[in-house]
């Protein structure tokens, strides 16, 4: 599908403002296609992968559509988990900052449901949660749902996987007969489709489909980093490589400027390319580039397209693509013409879901590497200074310097010293200073993050019977269980819930259940032990009171919980 510019939208002045405001110089395949659709008020079924710009795709019509001067929920988000609903409220805040009157709110479980409430009463056109949290608010009345002429559902074949289809439709059971719904999904199992014929009149269905990426001549690895740490990491990969020419993607005009200016003031030969740059600027960078002055070169995508040039050696991701569709272009300006290419992109803990999508849909395995270490780095420029230093004796015309190496010679300088002082003095001047007090830049060896256990668990829809949770690790010991986290040990608790597998419940409708219902992390749930007509859950003690009042109660695949904290 072709991309649109923001401007060829049909969009208020002050959402240009917002999205000009985030860096952004073009809608993705998704926006393009479904924000028009949706600002007509139809019903509506958008089909891509995560990544791919959902929130903004749903989050700039709601902003269009609703009424700043009416206090009223006006349109309601429904999100799988609460991280997702704060990312999808902070989105929309972000995008909708310059429309005067409108507020985004997001409820969830794990939160005070009072202070919710104080919000609530205060006033918010669009509101976003999670389904239980949303069920809580409407049977006590805090949120209304007669203003309301759009409901959302965001993910939904991940809130399928994780067991809110029930909640799902008790909430549209609850909404306004005469609303427009408008589902966003990666995939259409059976029950979603039920769900739309259900509750939805003749939805436009807008599928993004996926390039596939073939590039065997491209060699592509990805690092885990910490925050704060890819700078050090990009310049110890170029320091490391002395590519002639390296291409560097950011995502934002705001980030390729900031790079410039990082890399600028280390002394590497760079220039800069994004949509502020006019034609004459661009033509004196690529004329620079064709002309070898430039070694680097950072853009964003959109900026990039105009760019055909042979010779790259590399391309960095030094922010992971919004569309896996990014991903195969920017890649694909390396290893072409029968060279060899590199492909590297840094990632850090939060985003590792992406680099997972990026591999499923493009078909492709993309290795994890690390960042090397300063003594690692040490060890490779000694290496290459020796190279260069053999280099030199092989070409010979050394006499005149040899004479002045012996004049400098005397009982307590010895010609090893002499050349242990040069090599220092060259490598110190060849280091210019480069780099930063950083060492350890790699993120610690994962667990099972949120994201992992998300996907996981999740997303590849298996089962699995005594699967361990994310309190990956853990054993048993007296009092309770100890489960090694990604920082320190968690004392935890196990509880009993009334589900097992005879009525149909896998580990994945366990888990999404717990950490929907609490709003409690991944990481705070440890092993799943699930039998025939019951289940043991070892959660993190600190929140086991809450666990067992949530899921007291709880329905899952038809079946009501009792919970309670186990005796032995």
């Amino acid at each position: 599908m072709d991309k649109k510019k923001f401007q060829e939208l049909n969009l208020s002045q002050e959402i240009l403002k917002g999205v000009t405001d985030m860096g952004f110089e073009e809608a993705t395949s998704i926006q393009s296609g479904t924000i028009p659709i949706m600002m007509t008020g139809v019903d509506l079924i958008g089909q891509a992968q995560t990544g791919t710009g959902k929130t903004a795709a749903f989050g700039i019509p709601l902003l269009e559509m609703v009424d700043g001067r009416n206090k009223n929920v006006q349109a309601l988000v429904m999100c799988p988990t609460r991280e997702l609903a704060v990312q999808v409220a902070e989105e929309i805040g972000k995008i909708g900052k310059y429309k005067k009157g409108i507020k985004t709110l997001a409820v969830y479980g794990g939160q005070p449901i009072d202070r919710q409430i104080r919000a609530l009463r205060a006033g918010a056109q669009i509101v976003i949660g999670t389904p239980g949290r949303l069920i809580d608010h409407i049977e006590r009345k805090t949120i209304s749902l007669s203003a309301c002429s759009v409901v959302v559902l965001d993910e939904a074949d991940e809130m399928l996987n994780m067991g809110f289809v029930e909640d799902i439709e008790l909430i549209l059971k609850k909404a306004p007969e005469k609303r427009q719904t408008v589902l966003f999904s990666a995939t259409m199992p059976a029950p979603i489709m039920a769900i739309t014929k259900r509750y939805q009149k003749e939805p436009q269905h807008v599928k993004i489909t996926r390039e596939i990426l073939t590039a065997p001549s491209i060699e592509q690895c990805y690092y885990e980093l910490k925050r704060g740490t890819k700078l050090e990491a990009l310049c110890r990969l170029l320091d490391m490589n002395e590519f002639k020419l390296s291409l560097i993607f950011c995502n934002t005009k705001v980030m390729v400027d900031e790079l410039y200016g990082h890399l600028n003031s280390r002394g590497y030969l760079c220039e800069a390319l994004h949509g502020d740059k006019t034609q004459y600027m661009r033509d004196r960078v690529m004329d620079k580039v064709r002309h070898g002055k430039v070694d680097i070169l950072i853009a964003t995508d959109v900026a990039a397209r105009g760019i055909d040039v042979e010779g790259i050696d590399a391309v960095f991701n030094y922010d992971v693509p919004a569309d896996e569709e990014y991903y195969v272009h920017r890649i694909g300006r390396t290893g072409r013409a029968g060279r060899t290419g590199k492909s590297f992109t840094f990632v850090y803990p939060d985003e590792i879901f992406k680099m997972r999508d990026i591999q499923r849909f493009a078909k492709i395995k993309i290795k994890q590497e690390k960042i090397p270490t300063k003594m690692g780095m040490e060890e490779l420029r000694v290496a290459r200074f020796a190279e260069k230093v053999k280099s030199v004796i092989t070409k010979g015309g050394l006499n005149h310097h040899i004479k002045a190496v012996e004049a400098m010679l005397t009982q307590d300088i010895s010609s090893t010293d002499v050349a242990a002082a040069l090599m220092k003095m060259a490598m110190e001047k060849e280091s210019g200073g480069t780099g930063t007090a950083y060492d350890d830049i790699n993120a610690p060896e994962r667990t099972y993050s949120n994201e992992r256990n998300r996907f996981e668990s999740g997303r590849s829809g298996r089962g699995g019977d005594n699967r361990r949770g994310a309190g990956q690790y853990s054993r048993e010991r007296s009092g309770g269980t100890r489960s090694k986290g990604r920082d320190s040990d968690i004392t935890m608790t196990k509880i009993f819930l009334s589900v097992g597998k005879g009525s149909g419940a896998q580990v994945k409708d366990i888990l999404g259940a717990i950490t929907g219902e609490t709003g409690i992390g991944g990481n705070q749930v440890g092993r799943i032990d699930m039998q025939e007509r019951n289940t043991f859950v070892h959660v993190d003690s600190t929140q086991a009171d809450l666990v067992v009042q949530k899921m007291n109660g709880k329905r899952i695949k038809g079946a009501k919980i009792f919970a309670e904290k186990a005796k032995n």
